[in-house]
């Protein structure tokens, strides 16, 4: 949700915000909204993500509301909005990013295009700190509303809907709330408060009309235009403010702007009063269906829409972030959202390499062969694309039912999941637990990916799992070595880029059919898998060092197995004076990004040194082998 230009508008009118110092209370926290907010402070965008980077970050920022007593609580969207509403404005969004991907992809600018797994980094990482943390069934906005409401809490976040809503405790916009200032000597956190009241009276409407406000200025559920005061959006919100100032009840204020919109019939102007009418109830607070959930965690509310269709098993583990979101979608929409990346537009889309593993991760859910297709969003070149896709199943899966899957054979349940992917139990037993999957879907990528992968770029992606395997739960995955200033920014292989975000649709979509499954394999600690810089570092420098030699064959090894998997490949689809808290965040991160370079540059400079000795070791052990081998030779022919 949001009412476009209004963050411009309280910018240009900062005396209804309330300069206020935060400590010793609970906060509501937007989550998908901090998501957004935190990676896009510095971290790397086009090279498919820096996880470990934004792991920390958030570690950063929860220590910092810790250090002054403040209690997060994090409530994150679910599925899609099953009304339909939002779908214009959600396609117009989709259509921005595919544009704004391959800008990037081409010119290397920052575009604001977020990784695909800094989702599942954002869950995984609160879900270590402890920080409580719940998933809706749909959008967040009118849940954290409601409880912030119960509670008597404020919420923190930018998504400009909340200041819409009447919060008792008022907002408090994160681009205004200096964290990273809060230490053992400050514990508080500066920022800035706003509440729907102070802005009804400082513009002089009655508070009663600021839904109005919001549904005729354009809110992602309207965008409907009744109305044209100007071209200029600021301004044009200025002046639709002073319009409202003539009107005290939301009726008459909406027939007034449908009237001067001209209307062409009492009908139509009957059929646009009801369906206003609707959008300005999404502003209206229900009761908290996540305030149990936070309190006790053991029981999950039914869905409001669609429970029937929803197995009452899936309701905790999804409001846990146990299971994705789009199962929702999937159940009640027979759709799929795919992410757009930062990947070569001039080929098919990446996700197009994972294909066959939605395809089962459908059958699972829908039931097989005698079901609608599922609509997959993607892109089909620039262009946004909705591609019907066939579930399937295979013979394995089809011992398993949707409404018990949870009760079933862990071994079945396991043989689902390791036929998906092409890959026997025998030679994943052998590495270490949290390996399992990952390798298993680059042997499944090195397969499907297409143009295929060569092997430097595999080896590349070996070394750094084993960098981060090495290091280990909430702890960077950085190898010993000097810090190498001065280095210039990479220019990124387009083709390497692509292949990698083939990579991350496979996880992406092996880590859904695993939760699926109950989690037959052990989820990967994805913050510990890929560091996009140190891997096109390793490439740069076209040299590698292995830590662990006997785990690095046997991860080679698996993943260069030539076996046929076990399912067709799909079909590729169709085609201040206080300095602004922005600048001071931005500049904060700069450094760490820039530190960031040193320590990926480090870490090839340290592999180009501990090359030449892994090298000398290697040719000694040939030598040595070969002496064996041609002794034993010569006593065979004796």
């Amino acid at each position: 949700m949001g009412v476009q230009g209004l963050f411009s508008l309280l910018e240009n009118h900062s005396q209804v915000y309330r300069e206020t110092k935060l400590r010793g209370r609970k906060l509501l926290i937007d989550g998908c909204n901090l998501i957004h907010l935190l990676y896009f402070t510095g971290l790397d965008q086009n090279l498919g993500g820096e996880y470990a980077a934004f792991e920390d970050l958030i570690e950063r920022f929860v220590s910092a509301l810790k250090i002054c007593n403040i209690s997060p609580f994090v409530i994150l969207d679910g599925g899609s909005d099953i009304s339909g509403k939002k779908d214009q404005t959600c396609t117009l969004r989709a259509e921005n990013r595919i544009k704004r991907s391959h800008l990037a992809a081409t010119g290397g600018g920052q575009k604001n295009i977020l990784p695909p797994l800094a989702t599942k980094v954002f869950t995984q990482t609160l879900m270590r700190l402890n920080v409580p943390l719940v998933q809706c069934y749909g959008e967040a906005d009118q849940e954290v509303a409601a409880l912030a409401a119960e509670w008597n809490c404020p919420v923190l976040s930018d998504d400009s809907d909340f200041f819409i809503f009447e919060l008792p405790s008022g907002l408090l916009p994160i681009r205004h709330f200096l964290w990273w200032e809060a230490s053992a000597s400050q514990r508080f956190i500066r920022c800035r408060a706003y509440r729907a009241s102070s802005f009804c009276i400082y513009f002089q409407i009655p508070c009663p009309l600021l839904p109005v406000f919001a549904i005729l200025a354009g809110n992602d559920y309207s965008k409907l235009q009744v109305a044209s005061w100007t071209q200029d959006w600021l301004s044009r919100l200025e002046g639709l403010l002073r319009w409202l100032k003539d009107f005290q009840q939301p009726e008459e204020a909406l027939r007034a702007a449908l009237r001067s919109g001209h209307v062409q019939s009492e009908r139509q102007e009957a059929e646009l009063m009801e369906l206003l009418s609707a959008f300005i109830k999404t502003y209206e607070l229900p009761a908290s269906s996540t305030k149990d959930l936070f309190v006790s965690g053991q029981k999950a509310p039914p869905p409001e829409q669609g429970a029937d269709l929803i197995p009452e098993w899936t309701w905790l583990p999804l409001m846990h972030c146990q299971l994705p979101p789009s199962i929702l979608d999937i159940l009640l929409l027979h759709k799929m959202k795919l992410s757009i990346m930062v990947d070569d537009g001039t080929l098919p889309s990446a996700n197009g390499a994972s294909r066959p593993l939605r395809q089962l991760f459908y059958g699972l859910l829908l039931g097989g062969d005698a079901v609608p297709p599922v609509e997959e969003r993607d892109r089909d070149g620039l262009k946004l694309s909705f591609t019907q896709i066939k579930p399937t199943v295979t013979c394995t899966a089809q011992k398993l039912r949707l409404g018990s899957l949870q009760q079933s054979k862990a071994s079945e349940r396991l043989q689902v999941l390791l036929e998906a992917l092409g890959v026997t139990e025998e030679p994943l037993n052998k590495l270490p637990s949290q390996l399992r999957l990952p390798v298993a879907v680059t042997r499944y990528w090195m397969q499907r990916a297409e143009p295929r992968p060569d092997n430097q770029l595999l080896r590349a992606l070996l070394q750094g799992m084993m960098w981060g395997h090495k290091a280990g739960p909430g702890r960077r995955p950085e190898p010993a070595g000097l810090k190498v200033k001065g280095q210039r920014k990479l220019t990124p292989d387009v083709g390497v880029v692509h292949s990698l975000c083939q990579w991350q649709a496979c996880l992406t979509d092996a880590l859904q059919l695993n939760q699926l499954l109950c989690f037959p394999l052990e989820e990967p600690d994805i913050a510990r898998l890929y560091q996009g810089t140190f891997i096109h570092h390793l490439l740069h420098h076209n040299s590698f060092l292995h830590s662990d030699a006997q785990l690095y064959d046997l991860l080679l090894s698996i993943t260069q197995q030539t076996s046929a998997p076990a399912a067709p490949a799909a079909p590729a689809g169709p085609g201040e004076p206080r300095r602004s808290p922005r600048i001071i965040q931005q500049q904060m991160l700069k450094l760490e990004e820039e530190e960031q370079e040193d320590e990926c540059s480090a870490q090839a400079e340290q592999v180009l040194l501990m090359e030449k000795q892994l090298v000398v070791k290697n040719r000694q052990k040939s030598k040595k082998k070969a002496g064996l081998h041609r002794s034993a030779l010569s006593e065979y022919g004796h």
